[in-house]
């Protein structure tokens, strides 16, 4: 994991820089600290990092903001820190584009965790080799897992709904549990994380399904999971 630079985007000086410190003793030395909205995309575009922990509330706007920009551009996986715990305020985290969400006060270990849990899936992303690119009903995705297709148009995905698309296709016809989606997608334990899920089904089948309120490929099979069906 040394070779990942990791953003860490926050006003709070001293906490950002607990989170370098925790980090550098999980063996991410390659950090770079921002403290304003304005900074931060400044150091996304020049550092190029592997991953982001992006504080909500900065001195010059919300991280929510910084996140929409950059999703114009990178699949970088985001992670938010924030005060507010709210429910709702999570799953428009996850909604925008974020890929995890965690809630001050917090453990620094857990945070530390939650990273090299992204990283995991990123190195999966980055090294896995697949033989062929596969092809489920008129869904294509390449060889690198890096970009699919439906009926030889490009779909744009984030590094999240990429994962999800791949473990389905895959698995094609098969229903997939909640619990092996998110192992196998987000590389850790479910621990009932049924809002994360949902809202990457829901924003997955907005993309891929001509009417995402009734799908025809990305199915729901009540109690058990989801899967994909070659044939809408």
């Amino acid at each position: 994991m040394n070779n990942h630079k990791i953003l860490i985007v926050d006003d709070e000086v001293e906490l950002a820089a607990l989170l370098q410190t925790v980090l550098n003793k999980e063996g991410l030395s390659d950090i770079v600290l921002a403290h304003t909205l304005q900074d931060g995309y400044k150091k996304f575009e020049t550092e190029q990092p592997s991953l982001i922990l992006l504080d909500i509330m900065l001195p010059d706007g919300e991280g929510y903001d910084l996140c929409k920009k950059i999703r114009e551009t990178s699949n970088v996986p985001i992670i938010f820190m924030s005060a507010k715990d709210d429910e709702i305020d999570k799953i428009l985290g996850l909604a925008i584009g974020g890929d995890d969400y965690v809630t001050k006060p917090f453990s620094p270990k857990e945070v530390a965790y939650r990273v090299k849990a992204q990283l995991r899936r990123l190195g999966y992303h980055m090294e896995t080799a697949v033989p062929k690119q596969t092809q489920v009903g008129p869904f294509l995705l390449n060889d690198s897992e890096t970009e699919l297709f439906k009926e030889h148009h490009s779909i744009e995905l984030t590094a999240k709904e990429i994962g999800l698309m791949a473990v389905f296709m895959h698995h094609p016809n098969q229903i997939i549990s909640k619990e092996t989606l998110f192992e196998r997608v987000w590389g850790e334990d479910f621990f009932g994380s049924d809002n994360t899920i949902m809202v990457h089904i829901r924003r997955l089948r907005e993309k891929i399904e001509e009417n995402p309120s009734k799908p025809s490929y990305l199915l729901t099979v009540k109690g058990l999971g989801y899967k994909l069906v070659s044939e809408g």
